[in-house]
């Protein structure tokens, strides 16, 4: 049965595993204007309804960690400004990535719908070289990694996804839950989706991408001039900021830090980072009150106007991820669900601010291989053989440790953060 997308076109489709089955699109699309985005959306809408086919399997097999489908479009006229007219999407282990979306508690459909419902949002950060996207309720992270790194998924995807098996999915790891290759004008685009490290409601008022080493690694004046700058380990050190938790939420951080951690060395990965993100209870009830004096007075100008905005399907359909929220009463400042926000944490009771922390492990993608290894030889002669520079994974995973461990406000016990697992890494 033909799709209202692939009316008056030629859609040849490849797939390893089965012939190509179209069924009916369940929710209405929305295109973005530019056009890798809207094949992804495209796509993601398109494998998403054609894996609800399939059965899901008792136990993934090796061959799952290979697979991929392949849909490949000639003279494509529907909704043409917006689509282009030849184009090809590529899904990457696609029962296996359902597996993972199912461990990390997102249904296939709230993941289609908060991808495919309306235009991700593109991050002009000016950190990220390529493509880096928000899905539109925020809820997800698009990012555009090399044809090396698809490679180097490949290469960690098993041991990752028995990692998440093991830890319940319970890490500060990415929350890897899709890889798709996008063709357009025979360039290709490589694209990972996660879940956002950051909250879908609460705003950032502070961000730092923390290595473990002070050499240059501190924001430029270009970038420390940005409305929310990335801030770096010298700044961190220099702003004398400071993560202020509960013993009991610092032990279960440093615990799974280390367990990760232990999953990255083994793996021979380095260069990762911690991303932290602070959200300001504080200010946010003053931006809030702000807010609400400012609808207050647009409301006197124009009355009778709605400023709700209506849901965004009809109520027996998906509404994505965070879409579940909208029949919830609303959170005030401060309030999260953990359900949605697994990489919050709420500041202790007495603590100078009233914070919520953000806390994700990031790029953790760069495996320690003659590439790496020359550019160590080019860091060393640049700052100095004795520098801090890491030369392998564990050096790496040490320094790295020994610096997170350092962030919060009050000393730790070593029992906290050189336990069992940590010191299985960095001995």
């Amino acid at each position: 049965m033909s799709s209202p997308n692939t009316t008056s076109s030629t859609l040849a489709s490849k797939r390893k595993t089965k012939k190509k089955q179209f069924v009916q699109q369940k929710v209405e699309v929305f295109r973005a204007s530019d056009p890798v985005l809207s094949v992804l959306m495209w796509g993601v809408n398109h494998t998403i309804n054609d894996l609800s086919q399939v059965p899901v399997p008792v136990m993934l097999l090796p061959d799952d960690f290979k697979a991929s489908t392949k849909i490949k479009v000639n003279n494509h006229l529907f909704n043409k400004e917006n689509l282009p007219g030849q184009f090809k999407f590529k899904e990457y282990c696609p029962q296996v990535f359902r597996n993972l979306r199912e461990r990390f508690g997102i249904e296939d459909q709230d993941y289609q719908v908060s991808l495919a419902r309306s235009p991700p949002i593109k991050n002009e950060d000016g950190v990220c070289v390529g493509l880096l996207m928000t899905s539109y309720d925020r809820t997800l992270v698009g990012k555009e990694i090399s044809s090396e790194e698809v490679e180097e998924m490949h290469n960690i995807l098993s041991e990752y996804h028995q990692h998440i098996v093991t830890c319940h999915g319970n890490t500060l790891l990415p929350q890897f839950l899709g890889m798709y290759r996008v063709t357009v004008e025979n360039e290709d685009t490589y694209l990972l989706v996660m879940r956002n490290v950051f909250s879908h409601r609460l705003h950032i008022h502070r961000k730092y991408d923390l290595k473990g080493s002070l050499v240059s690694r501190e924001a430029s004046f270009k970038e420390k001039v940005k409305e929310l700058p990335t801030f770096k380990d010298v700044d961190f050190r220099n702003n004398m900021q400071k993560v202020y938790v509960s013993e009991e939420e610092k032990e279960k951080i440093l615990d799974k830090l280390g367990r990760d951690i232990e999953f990255l060395v083994r793996m021979r990965i380095m260069d990762y980072s911690l991303l932290l993100g602070i959200h300001d209870i504080e200010r946010a009830e003053r931006e809030e009150e702000e807010d609400e004096m400012e609808s207050a007075s647009e409301e006197e100008e124009e009355e009778g106007d709605e400023n709700d905005l209506p849901p965004l399907l009809g109520s027996s359909s998906p509404e994505g991820i965070s879409g579940y929220l909208n029949s919830f009463k609303a959170m005030g400042p401060g309030e999260f669900d953990p359900y949605l926000d697994v990489y919050a944490v709420q500041s202790v009771v007495g603590a100078p601010r009233r914070e919520v922390y953000f806390l994700g492990l990031i790029d953790v993608l760069t495996q320690y291989d003659t590439k790496k290894k020359a550019a160590h030889a080019a860091k060393a002669v640049k700052h100095g053989a004795g520098s801090e520079i890491s030369v392998h994974p564990d050096q790496y995973a040490k320094r790295f440790l020994e610096f997170i461990s350092k962030i919060f406000a009050y000393s730790l016990t070593s029992s906290l953060y050189m336990g069992r697992g940590v010191k299985n890494t960095v001995r």
